[in-house]
């Protein structure tokens, strides 16, 4: 496809960028569409200056936002969407005749995920490892739609994980109780869980023999969804599946989310295997 003056382009904006696989997805599914559009990598650590400048381009179409910036990027736009305000956190920008719209598709993408992957939700005990903007959309998404019986959130950021679970608590009717992660506080929750996601960037590529979960923790009972894509199977998805968990990986949220993002900025239904197939050629 001929990039010219009419191309528009869209991209990931984050820190860092250089493992997304999202430019590849979204690329081939432009091209299996014939859009004239593509999408593009941005680290950037001024988010504020990043969505300003990109506000000046005329054929700025939208963007992914991904780590740190997806609770921060939410006060430069001029609208936020009812369910990504309700998070707290945003992981999609839409532009729109000269207006900026957050969304967040990472809610329903990794409801989808679990829920696709047989795991079942309702009242079950659930722990959640992180407090960060996924996580955020996650335990939101667990709060609306799930039927849990009870969130445990371990987060090594005090203040951040405390903000998430008084939030919750205040807007969900979702039980939710929140420790400091560390081993301890894994070995006290992890033996009555049904269901552990993790949500943060420990054993992502290049760290790849890294888990913050212990492997003599996990037990069959328990089933594992990693948000962590790349590589394909984390070090915590390994030991569980040696434990005899049931797993998720994270290429389904991935994939998920990246498909209703794809919806949003062209308003054509995704080609959805185009764009699996090119994420898992990027991941064998």
């Amino acid at each position: 496809m001929e990039i010219n003056a009419h191309t528009q382009f869209c991209g990931v904006i984050g820190n860092p960028v250089e493992h997304s696989l999202s430019p590849a997805i979204h690329n081939a599914a432009f091209q299996k569409l014939g859009l004239n559009c593509v999408y593009l990598a941005w680290k950037v650590e001024a988010i504020g200056d990043a969505i300003k400048g990109l506000r000046a381009l005329g054929n700025f179409r939208g963007a992914s936002v991904t780590v740190p910036h997806k609770v921060s990027a939410m006060s430069f736009l001029d609208h936020v969407e009812a369910t990504a305000r309700q998070i707290g956190a945003i992981n999609t920008i839409v532009a729109e005749k000269g207006q900026l719209t957050g969304y967040n598709t990472d809610a329903t993408g990794a409801l989808r995920a679990l829920r696709e992957g047989g795991v079942e939700l309702t009242e079950r005990r659930i722990v959640m490892l992180g407090s960060g903007g996924a996580a955020r959309a996650i335990a939101f998404a667990l709060a609306a739609e799930s039927g849990a019986d009870k969130l445990t959130l371990l987060g090594v950021d005090d203040k951040e994980r405390a903000i998430l679970a008084a939030d919750v608590r205040s807007k969900t009717v979702l039980a939710v109780e929140d420790f400091h992660l560390d081993e301890a506080a894994l070995g006290r929750t992890l033996p009555g869980a049904q269901v552990l996601i993790h949500c943060t960037p420990i054993g992502m590529s290049p760290k790849i023999d890294a888990s913050c979960v212990p492997a003599s923790l996990l037990h069959a009972g328990l089933a594992v969804m990693d948000i962590v894509y790349h590589p394909r199977e984390t070090r915590l998805l390994k030991d569980a599946k040696r434990a005899g968990c049931k797993t998720i990986p994270g290429l389904e949220m991935f994939l998920n989310q990246a498909v209703t993002q794809f919806n949003l900025w062209t308003n054509q239904l995704a080609p959805v295997d185009v764009m699996r197939a090119a994420l898992e050629s990027r991941l064998q």
